[in-house]
């Protein structure tokens, strides 16, 4: 068997199944339910395998935190960022960027930050818009 994982430690997997159950349609896989500190969940979303664990200094497991967040984001494309973005804020998420539409590159996206410190920047395909027609925005755009 091969494959790729996303694991993330959280202070509490399990409450950070709950949010993430609102906010996106995730297919849970394996889910402990053992004392805080020794949890594991494991879901998918949109094809990608996502492990979390809880925070436990005993095993060197450090969760971010919302005013220590880490440097690494999860990027994910959706169908309706509107809907999604607004399920993360109703969830009690922090906005970031709000909904911006980015036209000439032929998407939106939006960036929030969870309750334990994990960043998420959504995207929505509009238009299929080329690498080398968004190189070129790009360096039209920086040159003025």
């Amino acid at each position: 068997m091969v494959g790729v994982e996303i694991d993330m430690v959280i202070t509490d997997s399990l409450k950070a199944l709950e949010l993430y159950e609102k906010v996106f349609d995730i297919e849970r896989v394996e889910v402990t339910n053992f004392p805080k500190g020794e949890n594991e969940v494991i879901f998918t979303l949109y094809g990608v395998r996502f492990h979390m664990l809880d925070e436990n200094p005993k095993f060197g497991l450090k969760a971010p935190t919302p005013n220590e967040p880490q440097s690494i984001w999860f990027n994910i494309l959706v169908p309706d960022i509107k809907e999604t973005f607004s399920k993360a804020i109703s969830a009690g998420c922090i906005e970031v960027q709000p909904v911006t539409e980015l036209p000439d590159y032929g998407v939106s996206n939006a960036i929030f930050i969870d309750a334990f410190g994990y960043q998420w920047m959504l995207h929505q395909l509009h238009k299929e818009v080329s690498f080398e027609e968004r190189t070129r925005l790009w360096e039209e755009k920086r040159d003025n």
